[in-house]
């Protein structure tokens, strides 16, 4: 690897501590994290379940958090319902065929979604039309709505019960904290449920 290259990585590297201590110093964040971990917590405990959108990195990033919750984060559990929207790429593409690209998440959050329910709602932009129109459905179906996005995204937070905000206006930085915080919502579920069954 070159120089240049290797400046490239560090300065991202950089960047990217940089904006993991901000994150960690955000008062309303963390606030914000713990009050999205009780939600879910109260859901779960329910025998409600998680659904999680998102696209791109932040599909991945849905698919990610699905994972910890019904598998495991850390502890040896029983599995609780969560699933990510962006895995059926029947329904992905046929809803898309037919509705458009726009309803591929709300037309899977009207057919699996129920009162009590919790949608997480992930757009590092804020602006995402499949992803509000998914928070649109979720509201008018009951469940619960929140969203993950980054500094400029702040309107999504009218379609949100709860909005975790990323302080930074730069994608690959939002996705990092949005992963990070998600794996601190993840253990603090985890440590709630596990008391349960204590």
């Amino acid at each position: 690897m070159n120089r240049a290259a290797d400046d490239l990585i560090a300065s991202h590297l950089a960047r990217s501590h940089a904006a993991m201590a901000r994150a960690a110093q955000d008062t309303a964040l963390l606030a914000s994290a713990g009050r999205i971990a009780a939600k879910i917590v109260t859901a779960l405990r329910s025998g409600r379940k998680l659904l999680i959108v998102g696209n791109g990195g932040s599909a991945a990033d849905a698919q990610h958090i699905a994972a910890e919750i019904v598998g495991r984060y850390k502890q040896e559990r029983p599995a609780f319902a969560a699933i990510a929207l962006t895995t059926d790429t029947s329904a992905l593409t046929a809803i898309g065929n037919d509705y458009g690209f726009d309803h591929v998440f709300a037309r899977q959050v009207e057919g699996l979604g129920t009162s009590g329910d919790v949608l997480l709602a992930i757009s590092t932009s804020g602006r995402s039309p499949s992803i509000l129109n998914a928070l649109r459905k979720a509201r008018e179906r009951g469940l619960t709505t929140i969203g993950f996005t980054g500094a400029n995204g702040l309107a999504m937070g009218e379609l949100c019960d709860e909005l975790l905000v990323a302080p930074s206006d730069d994608t690959p930085l939002i996705q990092q904290i949005h992963l990070a915080t998600a794996h601190g919502i993840c253990e603090t579920i985890e440590a709630a449920l596990m008391q349960d069954l204590s």
